[in-house]
């Protein structure tokens, strides 16, 4: 027979939930972030909306390689030049 949680128990539950989430939230930005720099992307003036737009993209790129089966790993082995990212079709430097 299952104990009853009481609603202390539940809110307490919760709060743990909540703070795990939090973790997540903060683990995930931190990984991103740090991608960012690395590539020096953080240092280029994008506007938010073109990141976002990009950050879609990308996405998008990896929902697909999901629907097919693969894990991801699809992506190219080979490396853009240094500094360079994306296809000069795909890099825009308007800004």
């Amino acid at each position: 027979m299952a104990t009853k949680l009481s609603i202390t128990d539940i809110d307490s539950q919760i709060e743990k939930l909540r703070e795990r989430r939090r973790a997540m939230i903060a683990k995930s930005a931190d990984r991103f972030a740090r991608a960012a720099t690395k590539s020096g992307l953080a240092e280029m003036e994008i506007a938010d909306e073109e990141v976002d737009r990009l950050v879609e993209e990308i996405a998008a790129r990896f929902r697909k390689g999901e629907e097919k089966g693969t894990d991801g790993a699809s992506v190219s082995p080979r490396r853009p030049a240094a500094g360079v990212t994306g296809t000069p079709a795909e890099v825009s430097h308007g800004g």
